[in-house]
Formats: structure tokens, sequence, C-alpha cells
């Protein structure tokens, strides 16, 4: 339960009515508030509270002033004797609830599975929930250690289920190709020489540098992916932070662990990487396609404007320079240029001004697409067939399917070496082909389509719309269908989604809404720019805005006692033990959960190392240095944590917590009491998130 209360808080959630007046009846003293209390907090939480340091202070004085008795008499409240479980009966029979047994528990955990568990597998949040419906059918929740493994037992029986049912949908064949992966999982059995399949370790490598090899290379580990032939609905209904888990849990695990689980898990845990594992490679794929197509144009604008910049100088004054060449024309029409022209204009300066236009207007387009060209038709153009090979593009809307119409044109001559296409074939232009290169790619004589040309056309086309999934691909992750991004009942409560983005229903009053915000946010910048001596509108591209930089404000007087203070009550702090300090405040470690099925460390065992993995993590120390130092651990303990219990999940979880705690500490009554060093654990954890 928070610590700060706002009155009408309190007012709502714990004035005490005439009726629980009755219920309270002639007690008194420390008695009379703490029955009070925990009334108030059992109809607020729908639980009793585990001890007196879980109520705010806020709360206790609020009653105290309604029955009549002094704040400091609560202190006497005895948690322990016979008096409280009176008082807890007494409550329960007055709110209507009773104790759970163990039939509501398994009625609980068949809940879970139908309801929660396909949505969330986070234990702090299923726990919340389930905390939630007990409140609903009127009843009182297990002990926390009895509820964490009624959670547990609902979870494992769920993942047994949706395991059964994956390892059912496995055809001998994937069995069969996984079983043969399998061997090259570690290092520590060899492949063998006549070995196809990529390893284990070329499989979760991250492309190389932007280029056809790398491109290339990732074609080649989507095929062998490919090749397991997963069913493509192997996985639905099973929910994607599950896949996610059983991917991460793949990972960590060597050889010998996996050898050692039941076929359905084995089969299920391979299964859920290969398939993670496709739809990260095409994802990669897209943005190598992305990214090349870019760098095919980027680097034919540089090669030529370096080779124009070597005999390119820029005219000043040219509209002068035109009027006088044009006035002196008409006043000497018969004239020859030798003699009337040049003593007006040099003849040199008319040759940088055709250099100028030469190298600005078309003949600079132009130069830059035989450069592009050139690129693409001997090196990049080999990349055309294995992509239509093994990427399936689509689009939802009508609009684009001139675009859609191009590729599979393209999947039809993609063995061919035509140098046009036949005049029967169909071939999008609109929507395609810019209009400065209509004239490079539709021959005016033969009014025939250069196929090179078209299709630098089609992919710089597809470019465009992959990166607005206007265009999306099959079998990807962050550029699958669009549709796929909506809540399955959005049609059907698509005025409560609205509602819960706050956005309109109605696509015109969002856009004049948009324009009125950027009309206020112009009008506000254009008053503020005229008044403002640190902001200057340059000529220069067509109105650059300068900002000049500010100067740094001086430190507050108070910043520098409280560090003075600081310093005087820890030097020299160990950053481990402050990790260390934070955990006992907040339980930090607690948001990391195993990836396996179960655990078998101790808590403090388990907390000790992932203190220690953290801090490794954090600093950029090293797992192998930590466990040099004198902590009483070795790096293979350490590794063996840093595998099942620390990766991007868990640590934002953690982060969430630190950071929760961090905001609820700062409370004018408390915050003499809190020390100031806990949101380095917060810096300490982010750097973990990108080392993992």
């Amino acid at each position: 339960m928070k610590n700060d209360w706002e009155l009408e808080e309190l007012i709502e959630h714990f004035t005490v009515i005439p009726e629980e007046m009755r219920l309270i009846g002639n007690k008194y003293g420390g008695t009379r508030l703490g029955f009070a209390v925990s009334l108030k907090f059992f109809q607020y939480q729908g639980r009793f509270p585990k001890g007196k340091q879980e109520i705010s202070a806020e709360i206790i004085q609020y009653v105290a002033k309604q029955v009549g008795v002094p704040v400091d008499s609560f202190q006497e409240y005895d948690w322990d004797g016979r008096t409280i479980k009176y008082h807890r009966a007494q409550i329960r029979d007055y709110m209507g609830f009773r104790e759970s047994t163990s039939e509501d528990m398994e009625q609980i955990k068949s809940w879970l599975q139908a309801n929660i568990l396909p949505q969330e597998l986070q234990i702090d949040r299923i726990r919340e929930n389930v905390l939630h419906h007990l409140r609903q059918l009127h009843l009182i929740p297990p002990t926390h250690e009895q509820l964490e493994r009624n959670i547990k037992s609902a979870i494992h029986q769920y993942e047994e289920h949706i395991s059964q049912s994956i390892f059912i949908k496995l055809s001998n064949l994937s069995k069969s190709k996984l079983d043969a992966f399998i061997h090259t999982w570690s290092h520590e059995e060899q492949i063998e020489e006549n070995q196809t399949i990529l390893s284990f370790r070329e499989l979760v490598s991250d492309p190389g540098r932007i280029g056809l090899d790398s491109l290339l290379q990732e074609i080649a580990k989507l095929q062998t992916v490919r090749d397991i032939q997963l069913l493509p609905d192997l996985f639905l209904g099973v929910p994607p932070k599950m896949i996610r888990t059983y991917r991460q849990r793949a990972i960590s695990e060597d050889i010998r662990e996996l050898r050692r689980h039941p076929d359905y898990i084995r089969y299920t845990l391979l299964a859920a990487f290969f398939w993670c594992r496709g739809r990260e490679i095409t994802d990669n794929l897209v943005e190598l396609i992305i990214q090349i197509v870019h760098r095919i144009g980027a680097r034919a604008e540089r090669k030529v404007e370096k080779e124009f910049l070597r005999d390119f100088r820029k005219v000043n004054g040219k509209t002068n320079v035109l009027f006088r060449l044009a006035e002196k024309a008409v006043e000497q029409p018969d004239g020859i240029v030798r003699d009337v022209l040049f003593p007006v204009v040099g003849e040199d300066t008319l040759k940088d001004i055709v250099k100028e236009m030469k190298h600005t207007g078309p003949a600079y387009k132009q130069k830059v697409h035989t450069v592009m060209r050139s690129s693409y038709s001997t090196h990049y153009r080999r990349m055309v067939p294995a992509l239509l090979d093994i990427l399936e593009f689509r689009s939802n809307n009508d609009v684009h399917r001139p675009a859609i119409d191009a590729i599979d044109l393209l999947t039809q001559y993609k063995s061919t070496k035509q140098y046009s296409y036949n005049e029967t074939d169909y071939i999008p232009i609109e929507g395609i082909v810019k209009q400065g290169w209509i004239d490079t790619v539709i021959d005016k004589e033969s009014n025939r389509v250069n196929r090179v040309n078209y299709e630098i056309c089609v992919l710089q086309a597809l470019r465009d719309r992959l990166r607005c999934k206007e265009i999306w691909v099959v079998g990807a992750d962050r550029y699958r269908n669009p549709e796929e991004d909506l809540p399955k009942d959005f049609e059907q409560n698509r005025e409560k989604h609205y509602q819960a983005l706050r956005k309109p229903l109605e696509a015109q009053t969002l856009i004049q809404e948009l324009k009125q915000t950027m009309h206020t946010s112009l009008e506000k910048l254009d008053k503020s720019v005229k008044s403002d001596s640190k902001v200057r509108i340059l000529s220069k591209g067509n109105g650059w805005i300068s900002v000049s930089p500010l100067q740094a404000q001086a430190e507050p007087v108070n910043l520098n006692l409280i560090k003075a203070e600081v310093m005087k009550r820890w030097p020299m702090t160990n950053l481990l033990d402050v990790l260390k300090e934070a955990d006992l405040r907040v339980q930090l470690t607690d948001m990391f959960q195993t990836l396996g099925n179960r655990e078998i460390l101790d808590k403090e065992t388990l907390q000790r190392r992932l203190i220690l993995c953290l801090y490794g993590l954090g600093t950029n120390t090293g797992l192998k240095r930590i466990a040099a130092g004198d902590h009483g651990e070795n790096y293979k303990s350490l590794l063996y944590v840093r595998r099942k219990f620390i990766h991007k999940e868990n640590l934002r979880q953690a982060i969430s917590k630190v950071t929760n705690a961090i905001l609820d500490t700062r409370v004018t009554e408390i915050w003499e009491k809190a020390r100031p060093h806990v949101h380095l654990i917060a810096k300490s954890l982010v750097l973990g998130i990108r080392t993992c």
C-alpha cells in the first residue's frame, strides 16, 4: 500500500460510517484503533495487513480522529495474540468473507489458466489479478507462500498444456531436423564435414556490415530455419511473452540440459527458438534491403559530387550576368558572339555557368542514375532473385497494389536475361517510377521498359513502403501485418479502445485537432523567436534556425550542502554496498525469475549471486573479475545465474520497481530518512540491459 495519501482519498476509502462505529462497539484504547484500522484496511485491500509497518501513518491518524483515540495507542495493539484473531473473524463475518480452501484454490488455478495466463506471465501482476478475483468472490487469500505456490503451479500446468499441444502439432520431419540441429548447439560437439545446416552460433549471430554478403548470409540463415518446416500456426494462441521466454530459455541451456528434458519440453523449446529466430532474421533482411537500397543511391550521389567538385566553380551573380548578355544580344542581334558578348562576360565565366547548370540540372541526375545502374547491375542485382525466393510481400491497401504487381513482375523474370519486358506484360508505372526517371526507364523510340532501370525504381518504391508498413512481409515480426498489432476485439470494442487512446472516432476530427495543435505551436514559436536574442533565422537552407548555447546555471546552494552532508556521512561508499542496500529496501532481486521450470537455489544464495552479477554487468567489471574477488562465488556459478535469470524483461521489471521506490520515498515526512544513493541502482540496471 502506498504511503502518500490525498485528503480526498482518505475520505473516500477510510471514513468510518455509523454502522461500522456500532461494530467497533465499546472497544477502547489501542484495541479500538487497531480494530478500526484493520476493518478499513480490509475493505480497501480485501485482505488483512501483514504488520503495522504496512499501514501508512496518514491512515492511522485519520482513523484515530474518527474513533477518538490517540494515534500513539496504535502501537499497543497486539498483532500475535488471540484478540487479533477474534477481531479478524468478526470483520470477516461483517464483510461476508470466508477463508479460502484447497478446492477454492483449484478453481482459482483453472480461472488463471483460462483468463489471465494467456495475456500475463509476470508473477507480481498475476498475484494482483488473483487477489482482486478473490476479493470479488469474498474469499480471504491464503498466506503469501501458499499463494505463490498455487500461482506457480497454475503457470506450470499451463506451460505443460502448451508444450504438449505444440509437441503434437510437430511433424516427424520437423522433429528429426530439430534432433539433427541439436548437435550444433555447442562447440563441445564437432560438426560433421558434410553437415549442410548452419550451427547454433551462426544462427544467433547478428548481421554483419551493410552489404550484399551480409544479406546473402541472412538469407542462408532464414533458409536453414525454413527447412525445419514449422507450421505457420504452430504457436497460435500462445502468449508472445511465453514464446519469448521459451526462446530465451533455449539459448540459456547447453546441450546436456536440452537432452535431459522430456521430448515435449525439448521440442517445444527448440521450436520456439527457431520460430522466433525466423521472424528476427526476416526483420534483419528487411532492414538490410532498406539500407542497401539507400546506400546505392547515396553512394552514387557522393561519387558524382566528388567528380563534379574537381572541376566545378560556382558562379555568383548569374542573374546579372545573363541580363547583360541578353541586353547586348538585343542591341546587336547580327553581331559575332566573340566580338559582342565576350567583352561583356568573359569566356571562362560562361564556361563555368555551363558546367554549373550541367552539374545541378538534368545532366547531374542522369549521371547519378548512370552510376546507380552500374553499381546495381554489376554487384547488387544478385540479391533480387534470392530475396524474391525467400520473402513474400503483401499489402492490405489497394492503393499500393501497383507495388505488389511490380514485385510479382520481378519474380516472373528473376531467372531470365532479357533486356526488356514483353509487350503483353502489365508493367505498373504510376506510383513506381518517379517522374524524373521516366525517360531512363522507358525507351522513347521503342516504347520498351528497361529491366535494370525499372528494378531500381521498384526497389526504391519497396523501400519507401516497407518503412511505413504500407507493404508488410509474411513471417516478419516488426514488419508483420499491421492488422496483427490491433487487439482481437478491436472492431467489437472500437469505442472502448479509442477512449483508452484518448483519440476521436472520426478521422477528420483527429486531423483538425492535429492541425490546430501544430498551428498553435507554430504561432508560439513565431512569437518567441522574434523576442529571443539566442535564436536567429539564417538565410542558409531556406531558413535554418540557429540556437546559441545557454550558459550553465550555478548549482543551488542547498544542493552543495546536501552533497557535503552525503560525503560526510558516507565517504567512499562502495557501489556494491549501495546495490545490496537497495535490494534490502525494495527487494529488486525478486523481479528476476528463472527461465527454467524450477529452481533449487535457496533465496539467500540466489540473492547474493544476482547482486554480484548485476554489479559486474552494470559497472562493466565482468563476471570473471567479480569471481576473482573475495566474494565466495566462482565464475561458473555466476555465469549460471546470468544465463538463467538476467535478461531484458527481468531487468526492465527491476528498473520499474527501483524507480517506483525512488518516487515513493519522496514524501516530506520521510525524505530525511531516505538514503540518497538509491538512484545509482537504476543507472546500474540500465547498463545491465545494454550488456544483455
